[in-house]
């Protein structure tokens, strides 16, 4: 079985204890940080190789290090906003992995951190992490460069990491109409249109949950507006 049994919940919080998943081929580790924003921060490790990739340096040096230990190949920013990024210095500094972000977001994440985005992702790229594929996904809205990452795992159902882009009740904050439409547009054909049911989804903050959850509400989102 890909998803090997485990108590596994995706309910953490600032202060507490990571939560940690094992997959057939990856391991999955889950922790928040910054009490007032409560950031989403995952750490995957290829249970091949050992390699490891992490999804968004947002804050707690402290914090992250010690679950990372001494190998980071890849810092992967989901996105430009400031929440996501504020440890991205010190952990580079500190493992010398490269960073990824999305092409259009890319600029201002090297001027906020001082750190360079190694290698700008679009639509379709593939991210590795040892021996599994990571699908990056481009999530136009929230931000103009914001990625997903998809692991279509082979021994079971997808797996995706959404940034700000899409949470459990709706899609990201967007500003104006046309960048709200141009994410639900995104999300619809993108995410919901191509994953099935089953798909279970990491947001950048708070629980995580699936896409077959999510899929009756879609049009209700789209009839709000937000």
């Amino acid at each position: 079985m890909s998803d090997v049994p485990s108590t596994y919940t995706g309910a953490v919080k600032p202060g507490g204890p990571a939560d940690v998943r094992e997959l057939g081929g990856l391991t999955v580790t889950k922790v928040a940080v910054d009490a007032q924003m409560s950031n989403n921060c995952y750490l995957l490790r290829c249970r091949s190789t050992g390699e490891q990739l992490l999804i968004d340096a947002a804050a707690e040096p402290e914090t992250l290090l010690p679950l990372i230990g001494e190998e980071l190949a890849t810092v992967v920013t989901t996105h430009q906003h400031w929440d996501h990024h504020r440890a991205l210095a010190e952990v580079v500094a500190a493992t010398g992995a490269v960073v990824l972000a999305g092409e259009p977001d890319a600029a201002a994440i090297t001027e906020a951190t001082g750190v360079p985005v190694s290698r700008p992702l679009s639509h379709g790229d593939t991210v590795t992490v040892g021996r599994c594929d990571l699908e990056v996904i481009a999530l136009r809205g929230h931000t103009p460069g914001s990625v997903a990452l998809v692991y279509h795992d082979p021994e079971g159902t997808p797996h995706l990491w959404t940034g700000d882009s899409l949470f459990p009740g709706g899609p990201g904050r967007t500003t104006t109409p046309e960048d709200f439409g141009s994410l639900m547009d995104d999300l619809e054909t993108r995410i919901f249109g191509r994953l099935p049911d089953e798909t279970w989804f990491y947001p950048g903050h708070g629980d995580d949950s699936t896409l077959g959850a999510e899929r009756p509400h879609l049009a209700e989102w789209r009839s709000r507006g937000w």
